[in-house]
C-alpha cells in the first residue's frame, strides 16, 4: 500500500510546532512529519508503515517526496524554519541529492532555514558516513538533529565526532515527568549531554502541562507534543492542496527566533 501510495504521489507533510520552552507563544521551527494517504484518502501516520519500508526503497523514495515538499514549503515562505527526517541509508541516493540541489540552486539563504532530523538508530549503523555528508551539507547552511535520543543504543563517543546542532530526547522520558523520579533523572543527564556538545535540547512528547511545566524549570530549551500542536497538513497561510500540486549552521538557544 505505502509503494502504491508512493507511485501515486499520495504523500504529504504533516507540520507540528517546536516551540520555545520559556515562551511557548514562539515557535523555534516546525517538523515536517510525512504521512501516506490510503486509497481513500485516510491520512496513515509514519509509524503505521516506517518499519516496513526504512530498509527498502521506498524509504529512499519517502525521504525524496519529503525533501521535496519541504522545500517548496521553504521557498513559499522565507520566514519558515523546518525540520525534515532523512534516513542515512538515503544520503548520496541520487535522486535525493537532485532533489535537494535543485531546491538550494539560486536560493542562497534556503539552506539556513533547513533542518535534517537523523534517527539515532540509523546514525549509529553508518557514523563515517553521516560525518562526511553532515560536513558538505553545512556548506550550504543546513542544521542537523539526532533525534529519539536515548531511545536507543547510541555510542556516546560519536557525539563529539558527529557534532549535531541539535539533541532531540526521546518521547519515554518525558512521559509523566513530573511524577516519575527516574524520567526525571534520565531526562536531566540527557540534557546536560546535549549542553555539554553546545546543542540545542528538545523534549519530544510533551503532553500535558505538567509535563511541560517540569521540563521548563529543568532548563530545556524547546518542547514538542501534542500539548503544544497536533501534526497539520497545512501551515499558517498555506492550504493542503498545494502540497498535493507538489509532487553546521550555528542553531544555538540564543538564535531561537519565531518561524
Amino acid at each position: 500500500m505505502v509503494a502504491e501510495a508512493v507511485a501515486a504521489r499520495r504523500l504529504r507533510l504533516a507540520y507540528q510546532p517546536v516551540v520555545v520552552a520559556g515562551d511557548p507563544s514562539r515557535t523555534g521551527f516546525f517538523e515536517g512529519l510525512v504521512r501516506v494517504l490510503d486509497p481513500t484518502g485516510r491520512v496513515i501516520p509514519a509509524r503505521e508503515f516506517v518499519t516496513a519500508v526504512e530498509e527498502r526503497d521506498t524509504g529512499r523514495e519517502i525521504d525524496c517526496v519529503a525533501l521535496a515538499i519541504g522545500l517548496d514549503s521553504l521557498a513559499q515562505d522565507p520566514d519558515l524554519r523546518l525540520s525534515v527526517n532523512l534516513s542515512a541509508r538515503s544520503m548520496g541516493y541520487p535522486r535525493w541529492t537532485r532533489i535537494l540541489r535543485r531546491g538550494l540552486t539560486g536560493r542562497e539563504h534556503l539552506g539556513q532555514r533547513l533542518i535534517f532530523e537523523i534517527a539515532e538508530s540509523s546514525a549509529m549503523q553508518m557514523p563515517e558516513v553521516v560525518a562526511a555528508f553532515m560536513a558538505e551539507m553545512r556548506r550550504h547552511g543546513i542544521s542537523f538533529a539526532l533525534d529519539g535520543f536515548g531511545g536507543g543504543m547510541c555510542a556516546l563517543r560519536y557525539l563529539r565526532e558527529l557534532t549535531f546542532d541539535i539533541l532531540k530526547i526521546d518521547a519515554q522520558f518525558t512521559r509523566g515527568i513530573e511524577k516519575n523520579p527516574d524520567n526525571q533523572v534520565l531526562m536531566a543527564a540527557l540534557m546536560a549531554v546535549g549542553r555539554q556538545f553546545d546543542m540545542v535540547t528538545i523534549a519530544q512528547g510533551v503532553e500535558t502541562a505538567a509535563e511541560a511545566a517540569w521540563l521548563r524549570a529543568l532548563g530545556l530549551d524547546c518542547l514538542q507534543g501534542y500539548h503544544f500542536g497536533a501534526p497539520n497538513l497545512s501551515l499558517p497561510g498555506h492550504r493542503p492542496e498545494q502540497q498535493a500540486a507538489r509532487g553546521k549552521s550555528p542553531l544555538s538557544p540564543s538564535r531561537l527566533q519565531p518561524a
